[in-house]
C-alpha cells in the first residue's frame, strides 16, 4: 500500500498518513493540494481503515469533484467513493428520504431564479423598475442572506450591522418583503432554488430522526475541498452530516479566500482547531511545484504587506530558476489589449500552444477589448466571465436537477472536463476573469488593468474589502507557472486624461 504515497513530500505524507479523527491541511497554490488529498483517501481505502462506500470527498465546483473522482479512479477507488459538490451530494440525499419525510411532490429545481425574484418585486410594489439589473442585485443579495443564514425576519438586524440587504437601493424593510414574497413565489409553485437544496437537508437532518440516522451512515469519513470558501450554510450542513463524527479533514488556503462578497469566509478554516479540538493532524503545505522562484517570490511579495499576513503561508519554489516578471505601462487599454495580443502572437509563433496562455481581467467590462486585439492577431480564445464560460452549456437549458444527474453520470462531458485540457484541445487562448480563473492555471499568464481602480477595485480604504482584493491579485498571480506579465494602461479612451497608477500591491 505504500505504493499511494510514493512521491510525495515530508509534509504530503503526512497529512495523507493521517486517517483518523480531525484533520487541518492548509495548501498554498500549486502545493499538490488534489494530489495529496486523493492519495489519503485512496491509501486509507486500500488499507481497510475506511469503507469506500462510506467516504465522501465534498468541493465546490463539477470541474474539482470530476477532477477528483478521474483520479482516485487512477488510484483504484473511483467507483466506490463519492466525490462531489455540495449541492449534488444533498440532492442525492434528500431524494432517497423525501417520501419518508414529506408526502408532497419533490419539489421542480429552479435554476435561474431571476424570474421568481421578478414576481416577487411585483408583489410588494406593482411599479417597481424590474430592469434585469435590479431582478439580478435582488436575486443574489437574497441568495447572500439564504447561505448566510439570514431569514426575512432577521433582515433588518443584519443590515444595521453589515450594511448589506440593500440590493438596488432597497431599504431593508422593503427588501425583507420581498425576500419573504420571493420564498411564497417558490413554494406555490412548488419549486426550490439552489441554495433550498442545502436548507432542506439541514431541516431533514435536524427534524426527522430517522431520515438523519440514514444519512449520516453514508458519512463516515468527511473531507471537504477548499474550506476557506465554506459558507455558513454550507459549514451549518457538514457539522449536520458529522453529527458526533469526528473522522472529518479540510483542506484549504486563507490566502485564496476571493468569494467572500458571496458569503464564504476563512473563518472556518483558521478556527477549526478551536472548533474540532484536538486535531489528529495539523498540516501546512507550503512548497509550490507550479511556479518558478521569481513569480512565488512576486506572490509572496503581494501578501507581505497584509496587516493579517500572519494568516497566510510564505510559499517556497521547488523549481529552478525562470524568466523574470514582465512589467508594462500602456497608453491606452486599447493599446495594452493589442500589447499582450502581440506578445502571444510570439510566443504561438516559437510554437506555444495557445492554451497554455491566459489573460487574466478583474471584471467582465474588461475582456471585449482583449477578444478584438486576439481576433485580430489571428488568435482563438475562449472567454470564461465570473459566472462561466460565455460559450452556451450544451445542457444550458435543462432543469438544474437533471444537469446534476448528467454531471455525475457522464463525466466525460465539457463541464466536467479539467478547463486547461479543454482549452488544449481547442488550442485557444483562455481571456478569464480572475475570480473564475481560480483552480487553473497556466504557463503563461497575462494579468490586465493593474492599476488602482481596477486593482483594488474601487480603491477601497484599508479593510476587509481591501484585503479580498489582495488576495485576488494573489489569485491571478499564482496561476502562471513559466512567464508573468502584469501591466496597465495610463487612460481609457473616451473618458478624459485622467492618468492611472500602477496597483498598490505592485508598487
Amino acid at each position: 500500500m505504500d505504493r499511494l504515497l510514493d512521491g510525495l513530500d515530508e509534509a504530503q505524507t503526512a497529512a495523507a498518513s493521517a486517517l483518523d479523527g480531525p484533520v487541518r491541511i492548509v495548501a498554498g497554490a500549486g502545493a499538490g493540494k488534489t494530489r495529496t488529498v486523493t492519495r489519503r483517501i485512496a491509501h486509507a481505502c486500500a488499507t481497510g481503515a475506511w469503507d469506500p462506500s462510506r467516504t465522501l470527498a465534498v468541493t465546490f465546483s463539477v470541474k474539482a469533484a470530476a477532477e477528483m473522482r478521474v483520479r482516485l479512479a487512477s488510484l483504484g477507488v473511483g467507483e466506490q467513493v463519492t466525490a462531489s459538490t455540495f449541492h449534488a451530494t444533498a440532492l442525492r440525499q434528500l431524494r432517497r428520504v423525501w417520501t419518508d419525510v414529506c408526502d408532497a411532490p419533490f419539489p421542480r429545481l429552479v435554476e435561474d431564479a431571476r424570474d421568481v425574484a421578478a414576481r416577487a418585486l411585483r408583489r410588494v410594489d406593482a411599479g417597481v423598475d424590474e430592469d434585469d439589473a435590479t431582478v439580478r442585485a435582488v436575486r443574489d443579495e437574497i441568495n447572500w442572506a439564504k447561505i448566510s443564514l439570514v431569514a426575512p425576519d432577521q433582515v433588518a438586524r443584519v443590515a444595521a450591522v453589515t450594511g448589506r440587504c440593500r440590493p438596488a437601493g432597497l431599504e431593508p424593510d422593503r427588501f425583507a418583503d420581498v425576500y419573504d414574497a420571493y420564498e411564497r413565489e417558490k413554494t406555490a409553485r412548488g419549486a426550490m432554488d439552489f441554495d433550498d437544496i442545502l436548507l432542506m437537508t439541514c431541516h431533514v437532518i435536524e427534524d426527522f430522526e430517522e431520515a438523519a440516522a440514514a444519512i449520516r451512515r453514508s458519512v463516515g469519513w468527511l473531507t471537504v475541498d477548499e474550506y476557506q470558501d465554506v459558507s455558513p450554510l454550507q459549514h451549518r450542513l457538514m457539522r449536520l452530516w458529522l453529527g458526533g463524527n469526528r473522522n472529518v479533514c479540510v483542506v484549504g488556503d486563507p490566502a485564496q479566500t476571493i468569494y467572500s462578497f458571496a458569503g464564504a469566509s476563512s473563518y472556518d478554516l483558521l478556527a477549526f482547531a478551536d472548533e474540532f479540538k484536538p486535531l489528529s493532524a495539523d498540516v501546512c503545505l507550503n512548497t509550490d511545484y507550479r511556479s518558478t522562484p521569481q513569480i512565488v517570490s512576486y506572490a509572496n511579495r503581494i501578501l507581505a504587506a497584509s496587516p493579517v499576513r500572519h494568516e497566510y503561508l510564505k510559499l517556497t519554489s521547488a523549481r529552478e530558476s525562470g524568466r523574470r516578471i514582465e512589467r508594462t505601462v500602456y497608453e491606452t487599454d486599447e493599446e495594452e489589449a493589442r500589447g499582450v495580443a502581440m506578445r502571444i502572437r510570439r510566443l504561438v509563433d516559437q510554437g506555444a500552444d495557445p492554451a497554455d496562455c491566459a489573460i487574466l481581467t478583474r471584471i467582465n467590462a474588461q475582456q471585449a477589448v482583449c477578444c478584438t486585439a486576439l481576433r485580430h492577431a489571428g488568435i482563438g480564445y475562449r472567454v470564461k466571465r465570473d459566472n462561466g464560460w460565455a460559450s452556451a452549456s450544451p445542457v444550458a437549458d435543462m432543469d438544474m436537477a437533471a444537469r446534476l444527474a448528467m454531471v455525475e453520470a457522464l463525466r466525460e462531458r465539457d463541464e466536467a472536463q479539467d478547463a486547461r485540457r479543454l482549452a488544449a484541445k481547442l488550442g485557444r487562448v483562455t481571456v478569464s476573469t480572475v475570480h473564475a480563473s481560480k483552480g487553473l492555471e497556466f504557463r503563461h499568464v497575462f494579468v490586465i488593468g493593474c492599476s488602482e481602480g481596477l486593482m483594488p477595485y474601487g480603491s477601497p480604504q484599508p479593510g476587509d474589502a481591501l484585503e479580498e482584493e489582495r488576495r485576488l491579485m494573489y489569485v491571478a498571480v499564482t496561476r502562471a507557472e513559466d512567464t508573468l506579465h502584469v501591466s496597465y494602461a495610463r487612460t481609457k479612451e473616451g473618458l478624459g486624461s485622467q492618468s492611472r497608477r500602477l496597483s498598490r500591491f505592485l508598487s
